[in-house]
Parts: structure tokens; C-alpha cells; sequence
């Protein structure tokens, strides 16, 4: 297979971007969409250019780093993958192919396909953790949790921040990645303790860093490798307005 890779280059953040297209040739159909990556950096590297900067780290759709906007979708054009599960059988011969970087004014350009998303651990270190005394870890059934509440805290939990969520939303907002953490801890006993402070300084601190607001337009859900539902938004909803109210 064969194709016309249009990928955006910028050497740093204060710098202007543009996109620049590379033809990649004789590339199997069950190649992956970074090692078809990988094949062009070893390209322009023999040809004495600098390689496309991108993120990577596991390939196993685990870890979020593989996040690129390919043909105008957050991770490309497969639904519940990341960008490292898009094989080139998913494009056609011949066509072009559209590589991006996340776009969100919190996430600002690194170098070409690198954002820099350390928003997100501020907003995580803002009140994403646990940080009572549970003292030794108890057994696994000496507080029952009902298995709807255990289930609904593992989707949460699924989460891996890569950002699809925020690349996705005409407005930018990190709503389902916020309301996912906020939820994860919210259904479990051990979160409930810090559950008021934790959604108020995490809801802050998500608009402080520069995320937008959320509008409902499902988009984030729809893109989410993970599948993570819009439902967690209305938990974090609730979770938010009922601190305020104890205040």
C-alpha cells in the first residue's frame, strides 16, 4: 500500500506550524498506523531531513500517549482504539493521510505531533488521589461495596488521560476526564471521606489551567478509547453542587 502522509510540523511552541507531505510506499495492510510512522521517520532520517516528532509508549492502547489527530478524528478512524490499534488496512491506497496534534489551548505544541499535557496532572494533583490513613490494605470482602457501584467505579477508572476527550470538544473542556476521576472515587468507600473537597478543587483547578466548559454535545464519549460514559459528568455534576451546598 501506498500513501501521501500530511503531517504538521512546528519546531516548538512560540513557533509557526505548517503541514508538509511525505510519500510512504510498499507499507503492508497490517502495519500499524506509528510503525507506518516509524518507516517514514527511517526515510527522512537516510534522506538527511529531521524526523516527525510523536508520542509513544506502550502500543497497546494502555498507556494514552499515542495521541494524534489522523483525518479529523482524536486517535483516528476506529471507534474505542488508540491511535497505536489503527492498522493502514483502515485507509485507502493512494489516499492521503491527515496527521495532527491535539488542538486545545491547554495542551500547547511541543514539537510537530507532541503536546505538552501536564494540565491534566495538575488537575490530577489538584484532589484526584486518596490521601487518608486506610492503614493496612483490608481483604477484598471486608467492605462490601454493591457490585453495580464497584462496576460503575472500574469504567471510571478505565480512564488512561490521553486527551482525546479535550482534542474532541469544540470547546476544549476536560469534563469526562475530571468526572471520570472525581467518579472512580466517588462510588468507593475509601474516595467518600474527601469526596466534597476533592470535586471543588478539581473543578477549579481543570478551569484555572484553561480548559473550556461543557456543553453535552457527546463528543468526548464518542471518542473515547475507553468508551467512558457522559453519565460520570452527571455525577461530577452532582458531586460539585453538593459540596457547594454544604458550604
Amino acid at each position: 500500500m501506498n500513501f501521501n502522509v500530511k503531517v504538521w510540523r512546528q519546531s516548538n511552541a512560540k513557533s509557526k506550524g505548517r503541514f508538509e507531505t511525505y510519500k510512504v510506499e510498499n507499507i503492508s495492510a497490517d502495519t500499524s498506523l506509528l510503525e507506518m510512522l516509524d518507516i517514514l521517520n527511517n526515510n527522512l532520517i537516510q534522506e538527511g531531513h529531521e524526523p516527525v516528532a510523536f508520542d509513544h509508549d506502550c502500543r497497546e492502547g494502555i498507556c494514552g500517549m499515542c495521541s494524534l489527530h489522523v483525518d479529523g478524528r482524536a486517535h483516528g478512524p476506529s471507534d474505542g482504539a488508540t491511535t497505536c490499534q489503527i492498522y493502514m488496512r483502515k485507509f485507502k491506497d493512494g489516499g492521503t493521510i491527515t496527521i495532527e496534534p491535539w488542538r486545545s489551548a491547554a495542551f500547547p505544541v511541543i514539537k510537530d505531533l507532541v503536546v505538552n499535557r501536564n494540565a491534566f496532572e495538575q488537575v490530577l494533583q489538584a484532589g484526584g488521589f486518596v490521601s487518608v490513613r486506610t492503614n493496612s490494605v483490608p481483604d477484598g470482602n471486608a467492605i462490601p461495596i454493591p457490585k453495580a457501584d464497584a462496576d460503575e467505579s472500574m469504567d471510571a477508572a478505565s480512564c488512561i488521560g490521553c486527551g482525546a476527550c479535550v482534542a474532541t470538544c469544540k470547546n476544549g473542556s476536560a469534563m469526562l476526564f475530571v468526572a471520570a476521576r472525581v467518579s472512580s472515587l466517588a462510588k468507593l468507600p475509601q474516595g467518600k471521606v474527601e469526596g466534597a473537597r476533592r470535586a471543588k478543587a478539581m473543578v477549579a483547578k481543570m478551569d484555572e489551567v484553561g480548559f473550556g466548559n461543557c456543553t453535552n454535545t457527546g463528543a468526548c464519549e464518542a471518542e473515547c478509547p475507553k468508551r467512558i460514559s457522559i453519565a460520570h459528568i452527571a455525577r461530577l455534576n452532582r458531586e460539585f453542587l453538593g459540596a457547594k451546598f454544604k458550604d
